[in-house]
């Protein structure tokens, strides 16, 4: 599956010149990496969010948000979060630093 270039430079335009922070394919779209760790992905226009163990049910009792089931297991700590769910610039913003903020508490690789 593709991903959506707008929505990777919206993503871009929200990290701007982080230190730390790559791109990479994979998954058939395409990951974007603090220190090494995914902490969002596009698949489509659809947000990979990799929001931590102790993030996860409340993510998952936002709108537009449901299980990341990838492999076909859910995946505790991650969740897809759907267009309608960042349409707007703050709404993804909100998503990208969120997952920033999770994955910055992890060691560097």
């Amino acid at each position: 599956m593709a991903f959506d270039e707008g929505l990777a430079e919206r993503v871009r335009a929200v990290i701007g010149r982080r230190a730390g922070v790559t791109e990479r394919k994979m998954f058939g779209g395409l990951a974007f990496m603090l220190n090494g760790h995914m902490f969002v992905g596009l698949l489509g226009e659809t947000l990979m969010a990799r929001v931590g163990p102790a993030g996860y049910e409340a993510a998952l009792a936002e709108p537009h948000v449901r299980e990341m089931d990838f492999t076909g297991r859910p995946m505790r700590g991650y969740v897809y979060v759907a267009p309608e769910g960042i349409d707007g610039d703050a709404e993804l913003a909100r998503w990208v630093e969120r997952c920033m903020a999770f994955v910055g508490t992890l060691p560097q690789k």
